[in-house]
């Protein structure tokens, strides 16, 4: 019948064969009732969870300019295991509070997750980093191996820590750095979040994010989890 039994219900499919006689059910179980599809106490699973993604689609709280289904559907792979069934926050965006490292280090001060950072630049090209804590002012190196880059230059790849270094963030005042080594950051971005540049670093054995290894950026978002 395609009815399947979850805990204490009984899912029956709109295509049942025999009548819902009511003594039928008395016979089987004292206390039942018949509920409507929407009073199912399934339905907001039912309804969050999407086939692409082969589990639970995060929920986005804000709308994002940059990430199409298949974007999140990649990234939310390698997420922390701290931060699934948590809702996607729009902390900052580009296109919603300017382009200032400032305003985006104010933006998520108060933050206790790990940051997702995304970028486009004027090629086109989508890619950014999961930071394992959020960007700040600091005179070191912070953050954990939770900490990698991404990229959707031509197909999906992920560089993950390498274990050679700690160089994971190093956020100043006219600058944001994540993965080092020799000199080269993963990905750099300037104080007005206009130019950034990418080349591969010991942190994580990455090839460069963007089309060139200089880029401009069109729009920015970082979005936490809580």
């Amino acid at each position: 019948m395609g009815d399947a039994r979850v805990d204490d219900f009984v899912l029956l499919d709109g295509r049942c064969p025999f009548p819902l006689n009511e003594k039928l059910f008395d016979r089987l179980c004292d206390d039942w009732e018949i509920i409507t599809e929407e009073d199912d106490p399934l339905k907001h699973f039912n309804d969050s969870f999407d086939p692409e993604f082969g589990n639970m689609a995060p929920v986005l709280q804000g709308k994002s300019c940059l990430m199409e289904p298949f974007h999140i559907e990649k990234i939310s792979k390698y997420l922390p295991p701290r931060t699934v069934g948590h809702p996607w926050c729009l902390a900052f965006s580009t296109s919603l509070h300017g382009f200032s490292l400032k305003t985006l280090y104010r933006k998520v001060a108060n933050t206790d997750s790990p940051v997702l950072l995304v970028v486009k630049d004027t090629c086109g090209q989508v890619f950014g980093a999961l930071t394992s804590h959020p960007p700040k002012l600091s005179d070191h190196y912070f953050g954990t191996g939770e900490t990698f880059l991404f990229t959707f230059n031509l197909d999906f790849k992920i560089f993950q820590w390498t274990g050679e270094n700690s160089f994971f963030i190093k956020g100043s005042l006219d600058s944001l750095a994540l993965g080092g080594g020799s000199g080269h950051f993963g990905l750099w971005l300037d104080e007005d979040l206009n130019r950034g540049r990418s080349n591969p670093c010991t942190t994580f054995n990455n090839s460069i994010l963007s089309k060139n290894e200089d880029f401009m950026v069109q729009d920015l978002e970082v979005w936490t989890f809580r």
